[in-house]
């Protein structure tokens, strides 16, 4: 295999881009952008820690974050699978990524910043849903906004071939495979069924 391992041959593969690629870069959240953000439901958040990286989904049946101002956004903590992969990132080293999507739009806004965790009473409560408070915040900085190509969504077709999903492995084939048969799938799955989208506050 012949690599690209130094930057001068990595060059030669590329152009130079284009004014709006480098032009559409800001400091901090403008309004156009802070619409797209309020807007988005779903976003990635991308860590580092001494294990590595770390990409999480998150979503919300609201906006995903809250603008809090043009420096800062806010991303409430909400139940989960208790790993805290990205929770623990943070707290040792506090840099992030976030790639923002809504559904229907081949735009994604990326937001680039750094993040530290609060668990102050009155900002969780703030988030209250359904008498339920998320255990801690994500309390991001930004560094840098910008919008994405659409390419990516354009040619995956995301929004437009419908439902794709029948016939994908389970969660609980997925842990059948990884734990060799020690937990069973089939009942994960039957469990999972009942109790994945209840209570998820």
């Amino acid at each position: 295999m012949d690599w690209i391992d130094n930057l001068e041959v990595l060059h030669t593969h590329y152009g130079t881009p284009m004014a709006p690629a480098l032009r559409k870069v800001t400091a901090d959240v403008t309004p156009a952008y802070a619409g797209f953000i309020a807007a988005s439901r779903f976003c990635i958040l991308s860590t580092v820690g001494p294990e590595g990286t770390d990409g999480s989904p998150r979503g919300d049946a609201g906006s995903v974050v809250t603008i809090e101002g043009p420096e800062t956004l806010l991303m409430p903590d909400w139940k989960g699978n208790e790993r805290i992969d990205s929770l623990r990132n943070i707290v040792r080293d506090g840099r992030v990524s976030l790639i923002f999507l809504v559904a229907g739009s081949t735009t994604a806004v990326r937001v680039n910043g750094t993040a530290r965790l609060t668990a102050d009473p009155a900002l969780c409560t703030r988030f209250e849903r359904d008498g339920k408070n998320p255990r801690s915040v994500i309390v991001i900085r930004v560094g840098e906004v910008y919008s994405q190509c659409a390419r990516a969504l354009q040619r995956s077709e995301l929004w437009t071939l419908g439902d794709m999903s029948a016939g994908l492995p389970s969660v609980g084939a997925m842990l059948d495979d990884a734990t060799s048969g020690e937990i069973n799938g089939g009942t994960y799955d039957a469990e999972r069924a009942t109790r994945a989208h209840l209570g998820w506050w």
